[in-house]
Order: C-alpha cells, then structure tokens, then sequence
C-alpha cells in the first residue's frame, strides 16, 4: 500500500470515529435531559377558569374569567410546557352550590380550604398543590328571568298479588326551576318526566327520570329522582261498632246499621294485631250540616302498619233520638 492510501485510510478511520463520538455525545445529554425533565420539581401553574353553576335565578356559566394561580409540584416537562405558552385554553369547571358563598349581588366566591377540593379539575391529576397564590375565586353570575315550576310525573305502577305501594310516590326535587325570556316562560305552567312504567313490582322502587327538554328556555336540573315504597300486605276483615263524636249535651244520636265491615291491608309482617286499634265515628257536625241525616263513618289515625282500608257499607243513616 502506497504512502497515500494509508492516509486516506487514516483519515476515514478518524472521520468514523468522530461522527460516533458525537453522535454518543448527543445521545448522553439527551438522556440527561429527559432524566431531568421527568423528575419533579416546584413551579408556578396558572389556569383561567370559568366557573358553571346552577344557582336559582342566574346563569348557568360565570361571566368572568379568573386565573388560577398555585405553586405545584410537577413534573419538569409540565412545567417547560407551562413556560413555553403564550396562552392557556380556558377550563370551564363545575362547581358544587353549596361550596360558592354569595358576598354581593350576583357574585359568588370560593374561600379557603374548599378550592382544595377542586385541584384536579383546575390544574389536572399531574399536579400536587402546595400553595395557592390566592385563597379567594370570585366569579359573578348574571340573573336571569326564571319560574318555579312543578314537575308532573305520568306513570303506571302494577304491584305483584299481596303487594302494595305503602306510601306516596316521591318525587325529588318535585319542582325545578326554568329559565329563558318572558315570553317562553309564560306559556311553561309544568315540567314533564320521562313516562314511569312498572309491573310485577314487589319491592320498593327507586331510580332516576329525564326531564323533558323544553324549547327556548333552560331547566335548572335535567333529571329528578323518584322513590316508591312497596310492601307485602295481609287483609284483616273485622266488624267495627260506630261511635258517635262530638255530641253535644242533651242529644243522642242513633246510627244504622250500628256496626260496619272493615277490611284492612297492613303490611307483613304484623308488629301488632291493628284490629283492637282500629275505630270508626261518625261525628256530630256532620250529622248537623246533613239535610237527609246520611253521614261517613270517620277514623281518628290508622293503626300502625294498616297501608288502607274499605268500610262497608260506606254511609249511615243516623237519627236523633232526643
């Protein structure tokens, strides 16, 4: 080999080896820099946020934006990305009515220790909160034209044999309020659920029903829930003597028949026999007001654990002996 190839050859050797070198070179202060990067460090994190609310009476989302500002501890590319943006995209967060306080007209604040409650919607689960720079949000919500308006439930509830509704249907809440100009909310006289239909029912219900949407105004809640009690019952028949209430000195009064059947439902099982219990009267003041001396017979209370009961016959007629 000639004297000039082999420093050609040397030359190239050399030229492989530098470009490996600083190709290492790179690649250690790249990993550095990543290594670094995803440790966790201590920063300023600001977020504008828009506050959603459903207070009766105003808007559903704060007019005003507020900067969220808190010393966080994250990771390093969070925070280099923090640094790196001109803006922030604004994070519209729900708040809980019972954690803003009213301080004046239309503007509602968050105080103290409640905005801890809210860090993961502010500045997302990456980041640990160790101070915020201020311990006071306020956010204004304009009012609104708003009613209050019941909430109308059309249902069909059929219980299985021997078992029946032992209390009211509920409804919760059972009247919303609705929001729009006066035009719409004059012709809103009632809010309409989702139509409830049960059969074979032999327990107590319980769930969830969508508000029907209406046009051109806005509910202040889009679903209500709703409870049913339902209870397995056992029929008593008994024969009941009829009382006469409220009769005043001097007068008697004589009612026919003197004795009604009475079929009872109560729940099962029976804590105590409701028979002995159980009276029926007819009072005075009824007899009174009467033009044909034709009266109802009356209960006082009902028996624990009597859910209804029929009398028979239903009317009496009574007579004033003196």
């Amino acid at each position: 080999m000639s004297l000039k190839d082999s420093i050609r050859a040397r030359v190239k050797s050399w030229n492989g080896e530098g470009v490996i070198m600083i190709l290492s070179l790179v690649l250690a202060v790249l990993i550095w820099v990543l290594t670094n990067l995803s440790k966790d460090y201590s920063g300023t994190i600001s977020v504008p946020v828009v506050a959603q609310c459903n207070i009766d009476g105003h808007g559903m989302e704060s007019t005003n934006t507020v900067v969220v500002s808190a010393r966080c501890r994250t990771d390093g590319f969070r925070l280099l990305r923090e640094r790196s943006r001109k803006e922030r995209d604004v994070v519209v967060v729900p708040f809980d009515r019972a954690d803003l306080r009213n301080t004046a007209p239309h503007t509602y604040c968050l105080i103290g220790s409640t905005i801890n409650s809210y860090v993961n919607e502010f500045f997302g689960e990456g980041a640990q909160v160790e101070a915020f720079i201020s311990d006071t949000l306020k956010f204004i919500f304009p009012a609104e034209n708003h009613k209050r308006v019941p909430v109308e439930v059309h249902k069909s509830v059929v219980c299985r044999s021997q078992y029946m509704p032992s209390g009211p249907f509920r409804v919760t809440p059972d009247s919303v309020t609705v929001y729009g100009d006066d035009a719409h909310l004059e012709a809103v006289e009632k809010v309409v659920a989702s139509r409830l239909l049960l059969s074979d029912v032999h327990e107590s219900q319980h769930g969830v029903l969508r508000l029907s949407p209406i046009k051109g105004v806005r509910l202040s809640t889009e679903e209500v829930s709703f409870e049913l009690p339902v209870s397995r019952f056992v029929e008593l028949r008994t024969t009941v003597p009829i009382e006469v209430w409220n009769a005043p000195a001097g007068h008697e009064i004589q009612v026919y028949p003197p004795t009604a059947q009475v079929v009872m439902r109560c729940a099962f099982p029976l804590a105590k026999d409701p028979v002995a219990a159980f009276k029926l009267y007819v009072d005075w003041k009824d007899f009174n007001a009467s033009l044909t001396g034709r009266c109802a017979a009356r209960t006082l209370r009902l028996p624990a654990g009597v859910l209804e009961y029929r009398v028979e016959p239903e009317v009496f007629d009574c007579v004033e002996l003196r």
